[in-house]
């Protein structure tokens, strides 16, 4: 973090280089991740007597190890922080990170449930160490106080869905179509192509990510040993309070591989020109939507900010979980045309991502850049594997609500996802600023800071 503001960095349209390499080692690493996201449910209820096997579970025992596994992905980012802070540094915890997954993501195309079970728990511990690192890197990119920031994450967040909307349509279409092992091992290359990208890249993130433990620098040192003071602790509980909103959003927003993923494929009419669309590929609507809009929305924000109007991480954040919450209303849609007419159409699922996409637009990306804003240093990769925990909270409610499904249906489930979002956003909305006071103009410090440099900033270069 301190090391990035005392070596001058290349860049390449208007960012360091060093963003670049990150964006492209975290976009294939979540090419594996999502690939193998979006086939796993599907292969879990997949008939054992068709042609194209899979393990013969029920719509309930699918999501609950869906629930389960989401949940450790994002919980073991706590013990991948601290490994991060106490031992090796980010740099070194994300090699290690992508490797675990290169050996995770290749087992699971055998054949085998020992190989399954193995490697799911590699890519568990893979996606700890590796994803609460890159991102603290990327913040560490940019100086306290830079107005890129933000918009550097926002890039950041575009390359994790150019990843992902590939992987559903490649990995997710070899999956259905040809195998499921052939959709696991193909998800495996993709990680292999990340850690060799990434180590070539090595030379543009010298400034970043290093273990500072290890420094010799005495005033880095001290740092280090020095106890919270009362504005980094005021700053803490305001990122834990924002936790709350994570772990609600990302509850409601994992529905799409698990209870939306099994809606898909079973009760929505999915032919286009007499060509059935694979269930598989509506996981990359949500990806493409952030390809296509993630720069649109970074830009509508920053013009509120440019002109003076409410446009804080925790309002972005609020307003996020509201909008996301909303495209809910579309899944109620589709369930009552089910229920009234044995199939529903796949507009409400195309209105239904879009609604979510924007929503995690103005919630995911802000949520790690106020980290990386707040944290205290030291504590940097701790406090976003915290952050990657609460995602796993998030994720391990969105299986039981896709369990509680089958007993209380689809439409209640839906609608009540849709009712408690934008219940809670409003009313976070209502304390907003009280909470804002505990962040200490952390935010204001970076608007005056650099008012001059915002004045004259393409918003729109990349």
């Amino acid at each position: 973090m301190a090391n990035s503001e005392t070596i001058k960095q290349k860049e390449l349209f208007g960012h360091p280089v060093g963003l670049y390499v990150l964006f492209f080692t975290e976009m294939w690493e979540r090419f594996s991740y999502y690939g193998m996201r979006a086939i796993l449910v599907l292969y879990l209820v997949a008939q054992t007597d068709v042609e194209n096997a899979g393990l013969g579970w029920t719509n309930g025992e699918a999501l609950a190890l869906y629930g389960w596994y989401t949940m450790m992905v994002y919980v073991m980012s706590i013990p991948g922080g601290i490994i991060a802070d106490k031992f090796l540094g980010q740099k070194k915890s994300v090699l290690v990170g992508g490797v675990l997954l290169l050996f995770g993501h290749s087992i699971l195309a055998v054949e085998q449930m020992w190989a399954f079970y193995t490697g799911l728990i590699l890519i568990v511990c893979g996606v700890g160490m590796l994803k609460p690192n890159i991102s603290t890197m990327v913040g560490g990119l940019y100086k306290t106080g830079d107005i890129r920031r933000d918009k550097g994450f926002t890039i950041f967040y575009i390359g994790i869905n150019v990843g992902a909307f590939l992987s559903s349509l490649i990995v997710g279409y070899v999956g259905e179509v040809y195998g499921w092992h052939y959709g696991f091992g193909l998800a495996g290359i993709g990680m292999g192509l990340g850690i060799l990208q990434y180590v070539l890249g090595q030379k543009h993130l010298a400034s970043v990510g290093n273990f500072l433990g290890a420094s010799q620098n005495e005033e880095e040192k001290a740092l280090l040993k020095k106890p919270l003071t009362k504005i980094e602790k005021d700053r803490v509980v305001v990122l834990l309070i924002s936790f709350l909103l994570v772990i609600v959003f990302w509850g409601a927003f994992e529905q799409a591989g698990g209870l939306m993923n099994i809606y898909t494929m079973e009760k929505t009419n999915r032919m286009l020109m007499g060509w059935q669309v694979p269930a598989s590929w509506f996981q990359s609507l949500n990806a493409m939507f952030i390809i296509f809009l993630g720069t649109s929305v970074a830009l509508f924000w920053a013009n509120r900010k440019l002109k003076g109007k409410v446009s804080t991480s925790l309002f972005k954040m609020i307003v996020g979980l509201i909008i996301m919450g909303t495209g809910f209303f579309f899944m109620t849609g589709a369930t009552a045309q089910f229920e009234s007419t044995g199939t529903s159409a796949m507009y409400w699922l195309v209105l239904a991502y879009l609604f979510h996409t924007v929503g995690e637009l103005c919630l995911s990306p802000v949520a790690l850049s106020f980290i990386t804003k707040l944290a205290p240093v030291k504590y940097a990769s701790i406090m976003m594997g915290v952050y990657f925990a609460m995602t796993g909270f998030g994720s391990k409610l969105a299986g039981l609500l896709g369990e509680w499904s089958e007993s209380l249906g689809e439409y209640t489930i839906f609608t009540g996802i849709a009712v408690f979002c934008v219940v809670l956003g409003a009313l976070v909305l209502l304390v907003r600023k009280k909470l804002e006071v505990l962040t200490h103009g952390v935010e204001d410090e970076e608007g005056d800071m650099h008012l001059e440099e915002a004045e004259g900033f393409d918003l729109a270069d990349n």
